[in-house]
């Protein structure tokens, strides 16, 4: 008897990944949106795992860690471009005053989600550094 009736093994089975692609980027507007930085950080972290998930399993990589660093990487140029929009002049004390401001009671809006992006992308290249290490090696055939 068959457990599962109508199923064989030549029909692929389906992705998990793009129902989590798409709850990570409603998630992480949702949080850039309305300035809530652990929704937008959780968010954009779920949306650049996912992506990396997609593309290990389509086989255009061996290991997703170094298309999770990238896209950490593309999110801390695009968050850093929004703080730099919000700062007078290059120099340290006008980012910490920015910094400063972030912490008040009334934040710089943009500030505050540039900040919430970069953050997203250091952690999402602390990830995928580390997880090399922690991932045994798979030897190739």
């Amino acid at each position: 008897m068959d457990d599962q009736p109508g199923l064989s093994d030549q029909y692929r089975m389906s992705s998990p990944w793009p129902l989590f692609v798409a709850l990570g980027l409603v998630i992480s507007e949702l949080g850039i949106l309305l300035g809530i930085i652990p929704l937008s950080v959780g968010g954009l972290l779920l949306f650049s795992g996912s992506i990396a998930g997609i593309v290990t399993e389509a086989g255009y990589t061996e290991q997703a860690w170094g298309i999770l660093g990238g896209l950490g990487l593309v999110l801390i140029v695009l968050g850093g471009i929004l703080v730099a929009t919000q700062v007078p002049s290059a120099s340290v004390a006008a980012l910490s005053s920015v910094l400063s401001e972030l912490f008040s009671a009334r934040p710089n809006g943009i500030a505050i989600r540039g900040l919430s992006i970069v953050v997203a992308g250091v952690i999402a290249i602390v990830v995928s550094q580390l997880a090399q290490f922690v991932e045994p090696d798979v030897e190739t055939l």
